[in-house]
């Protein structure tokens, strides 16, 4: 099986040329019944290998990790960053190995970020000064590495190094901690720029056959849980407050981000918020009656839902692209159209 990313480096490496390329591009998408880029592909397994790469790489960063701890707590997140740099220049750099090489990027930028907050406490002392320096170093970290080794995810990892020095300043401003109104709203800021942030990747590929497209999925992936939660904690509802109320509030918002999921054509979005309208739907159900099959008949509707806008996908996209601006359409992933099937001869 190959992906997008393997077509293009084999472009880059000169083994096929562009036009072959695309042709063959064309040839699956008109034999799958739908285009490439509603596929939403992205490249994480190139084969079973991957995962037993990967499963190795935990356990002896992990081990690392432990051992460094028994010396110092600040050298735990050192040697695993410099394990997984290590380990990088192999399976990332020469072996390509998707799966991998997500887990070493995380491993390299959470030991850095790591290591810095230990200087001001640590874990065991959360407050703003850990979160502004544990982003600097993580932010730091993930620029070195995108430098490097240019893994996809690493442009979200230094987008959420960015977001956490954000939030730790305003908390340090205001005095307020987590899951306070100030601290909400500074996260929804972030996420609505990191959101931006995916769509400026994502225009510079609308067709979703380079590498950006890759970049653009981990930071949509990112930027939705920091939209949909503070959105549904400021308005009191994700603690189950608001009864039927504020379960229709739910599922009306659910709605919304699902004609913002079919435009920009990213299921992050309706992910997600998943976990909300799973609750609002179950809360309905019990306040008319059915409480002994709320949890039952909630995943029923949801995942029928679910499946049937899966199946239709690129159809309903049509409907929801067609009624936007041009200038919106043109920075959009095209919308496929079945072809015209030709009388037979």
């Amino acid at each position: 099986m190959f992906s997008q990313i393997d077509l293009q480096d084999a472009v880059a490496a000169g083994a096929i040329t562009a036009e072959s390329a695309d042709a063959l591009r064309s040839f699956v998408d008109e034999r799958r019944g739908l285009s490439g880029a509603d596929d939403e592909n992205f490249r994480l397994l190139t084969g079973f290998n991957d995962i037993f790469v990967n499963i190795a790489t935990i356990i002896l960063l992990v081990a690392v990790g432990w051992l460094a701890a028994l010396a110092a707590s600040l050298l735990a997140g050192v040697a695993v960053a410099a394990v997984a740099w290590g380990l990088a220049l192999f399976f990332t750099e020469k072996r390509r190995m998707a799966l991998p090489s997500i887990t070493l990027l995380i491993a390299f930028v959470g030991g850095i970020a790591f290591s810095a907050a230990q200087l001001v406490g640590g874990l065991s002392h959360p407050g703003p000064g850990m979160m502004i320096l544990a982003g600097f170093a993580g932010g730091g970290a993930a620029y070195v590495h995108w430098r490097r080794f240019q893994v996809p995810i690493t442009v979200a990892a230094g987008a959420a190094a960015g977001a956490l020095i954000l939030i730790g300043a305003v908390g340090d401003l205001t005095g307020r901690s987590i899951g306070t109104t100030p601290v909400l709203i500074v996260t929804l800021v972030s996420g609505v720029g990191i959101f931006l942030l995916a769509m400026r990747w994502d225009s510079s590929d609308p067709a979703r056959v380079t590498r950006r497209s890759d970049v653009a999925f981990w930071l949509h992936l990112l930027a939705s849980p920091m939209i949909v939660h503070p959105i549904f904690a400021l308005l009191g509802l994700d603690k189950g407050g608001g009864g039927p109320a504020g379960a229709l509030v739910i599922i009306a918002l659910y709605a919304l981000l699902g004609i913002a999921a079919l435009a920009i054509d990213r299921r992050a979005l309706l992910v997600s918020a998943l976990v909300y309208v799973l609750w609002a739907l179950g809360s309905l159900m019990q306040n008319f009656g059915k409480s002994g099959l709320n949890i039952a008949l909630t995943a029923l509707v949801i995942g029928s839902a679910l499946l049937t806008l899966s199946a239709f996908w690129h159809q309903a996209r049509r409907v929801v692209v067609a009624k936007l601006p041009d200038p919106i359409r043109r920075t959009l992933p095209p919308v496929y159209r079945q072809p015209t099937p030709q009388p037979a001869s």
